[in-house]
């Protein structure tokens, strides 16, 4: 079974372009924020937002959604920032994701709050992309934001 991946394209603050994931129509803030508090991770739980570009050096965004640009915190290929903390900052309070390419799928999996390195978030996921749409849905979103 493959996922749908799509973004909720919109402006932060009114000023910047933000994109938030949704995973078969359902915001990842949202299944993340449900997660953390059936897992009892109350302290806090949730606390997310979407990606903001303008607040990050991503570099291009099919490439940065492929896990292609540089790992943004603990070292390893294909380490994006799936969500940003609810005040738009990239290292404030983000969730971070691996991404693996693997054929016609892409796969978010291993899912890290790096400011609570212990807990476990293996229950989240993974979620398995057809490559083709997701590279379709990755460009609408970077057209959005330019």
């Amino acid at each position: 079974m493959t996922n749908v991946l799509s973004f909720n394209c919109e402006y932060s603050f009114g000023e910047a372009p933000m994109l938030t994931p949704c995973i078969d129509g359902e915001s990842l803030v949202d299944l993340a924020t449900a997660f953390e508090r059936s897992s009892g991770y109350n302290d806090p739980a949730g606390g997310y937002s979407g990606v903001v570009p303008d607040h990050f050096e991503f570099g291009p965004l099919s490439s940065y959604f492929l896990g292609h640009e540089e790992p943004v915190a603990g070292g390893k290929q294909g380490e994006i920032y799936a969500l940003f903390c609810e005040c738009a900052n990239a290292g404030c309070w983000p969730l971070i994701v691996h991404v693996r390419v693997t054929g016609a799928n892409v796969i978010w999996e291993h899912f890290v709050q790096p400011w609570r390195p212990k807990r476990d978030y293996s229950g989240l996921g993974p979620f398995k992309f057809n490559k083709p749409e997701y590279n379709q849905v990755v460009v609408n979103a970077a057209d959005f934001c330019r």
